[in-house]
């Protein structure tokens, strides 16, 4: 083929992949894609899709419960776990094809295999070699396993969505997002959940309140969590596994969960031969434009990124292209990252920790906090509470952060995540009328400070 096949060659076809591939075709420009496993990625494979569609089967549990308050009579319900795992099978092949179908609709070229840098603008699959005028790295992240004695008898989140059954029990190493969020899956699933934690709390680097609130609520329901634990060693007992804690503790559970963070998905990519600088954690080096040390090399989203979001991917994506091919404004723009843990409780959170801006505006700040059990569980006798907390700085009264443990608490935050994006202050949230009877509605009635 010839020197220039393409003006952008985009190795992964997860999120920012994907979308900085159709982005730059939109543009007219020509684009392939390489990706070895599968269309969409993590996120829609193995990670945030099927993880949110476990997530709404393991509330039904709590929905079925909580019926008996008004006056539903139920039968004892059973879960099918097959069934569950068939029909999101289902639903992530139907958006596998739908991915492909994008790429195509939008006139990118899609190559099937595993890419490998040649040079700075080749890129072989298999026998074939491709040339690029740029390309870039989306290759993404991997769940990490811990080097201990015993661990291959452990899986990583990518097996609890293929799983043939569900175990009785289940030892879950880490208490980050993915350890936290199917700790409460399997919990309501009816499994017993052990969570070892290297830290005195779940979540490490979020709100220290709320990790407490999260904490105490997890343990109401039946989640037994070791903190300031490690692991260090698994033994296969018949049809049990053995754990044994950095104290002395043994723990005898069915399965082992590690939830010990990810890495990014850099071997086998010809980077090292090419002198491609990286982090010290192991991700690709790039500077504001996602530019490599390589100058037409790029690299984004979780391979490059810190924040293993999918948003973030794809910000990253829109970003890059306008950088290569439009007028370069949107790197002026400073992100501000909402996100949420469908934990059990549900946590979302944007802007500052408390931690955080007290240590950018020591005592200018006023802590405004609302908690309160929901109305719909006023009846149906369940002991869920709703915690919600806006950090205000004093000085110019702009709103830092908000943060909520509760029902809804993603698709509440998400909302406030604009006003914070725009700079909102609290005069502005005190200035909103309420929608009533709603828990988002106390975002907009928190008058006086808590602190």
């Amino acid at each position: 083929m010839s020197h220039d096949d393409f003006d952008l060659l985009v190795i992964g076809a997860g999120s920012g992949g994907v979308r900085a591939a159709r982005t730059a075709a939109a543009l007219g420009k020509r684009v392939a894609i390489v990706e070895q496993r599968f269309w969409g990625g993590t996120c829609v494979n193995i990670g945030c899709v099927p993880k949110k569609l476990l997530v709404y089967a393991a509330e039904f549990a709590e929905q079925f419960q909580a019926s008996a308050g008004f006056g539903w009579q139920l039968s004892a319900p059973q879960l099918n776990w097959q069934t569950l795992i068939e029909h999101k099978n289902q639903e992530i092949q139907r958006l596998q094809n739908i991915y492909a179908k994008l790429l195509s609709d939008s006139g990118v070229i899609t190559i099937q295999g595993h890419a490998c840098l040649q040079d700075a603008h080749t890129v072989a699959v298999g026998e074939q070699h491709y040339r690029a005028q740029h390309i870039l790295i989306a290759t993404g992240s991997q769940a990490q396993v811990p080097d201990i004695a015993g661990h291959q008898h452990g899986m990583v989140s990518d097996a609890m969505f293929y799983l043939k059954q569900l175990p009785q029990s289940i030892a879950i190493i880490g208490a980050g997002y993915i350890g936290v969020e199917f700790a409460g899956i399997l919990n309501r699933l009816g499994v017993k959940v052990s969570l070892v934690d290297k830290y005195a709390l779940p979540l490490n680097g979020f709100d220290q309140e709320a990790r407490e609130i999260i904490a105490q609520q997890m343990q109401q329901h039946g989640i037994q969590i070791h903190q300031q634990q490690r692991l260090h060693q698994i033994q296969a007992q018949g049809q049990h596994l053995e754990l044994s804690l950095n104290d002395g503790q043994m723990l005898k559970v069915e399965a082992v969960l590690f939830a010990t963070g990810r890495r990014a998905n850099t071997t086998g990519l010809g980077l090292e031969a090419l002198g491609i600088q990286m982090e010290t954690d192991g991700r690709i080096k790039t500077n504001a434009h996602m530019q490599t040390n390589i100058a037409n090399i790029y690299a984004i989203g979780d391979v490059a990124n810190s924040q293993q979001l999918t948003p973030v991917a794809l910000a990253d994506a829109m970003t890059l292209v306008d950088h290569l091919y439009g007028d370069g404004s949107l790197q002026a723009r400073q992100r501000i990252t909402p996100t949420a843990i469908f934990s059990h409780p549900e946590y979302a959170c944007v802007g500052m920790t408390e931690q955080q801006a007290r240590q950018n505006f020591a005592d200018d700040l006023s802590i405004f906090i609302s908690a309160f059990k929901p109305l719909k569980h006023t009846l149906s006798g369940l002991s869920e509470r709703t915690w919600m907390k806006l950090i205000v700085q004093k000085s110019t009264d702009t709103v830092l952060g908000a943060h909520m443990v509760g029902e809804s608490a993603a698709e509440i935050i998400q909302g406030i995540a604009i006003a914070i994006q725009a700079g909102a202050k609290k005069a502005d949230f005190d200035s909103t009328l309420g929608i009533h009877p709603t828990a988002a509605e106390e975002f907009v009635t928190m008058r006086k400070a808590t602190r």
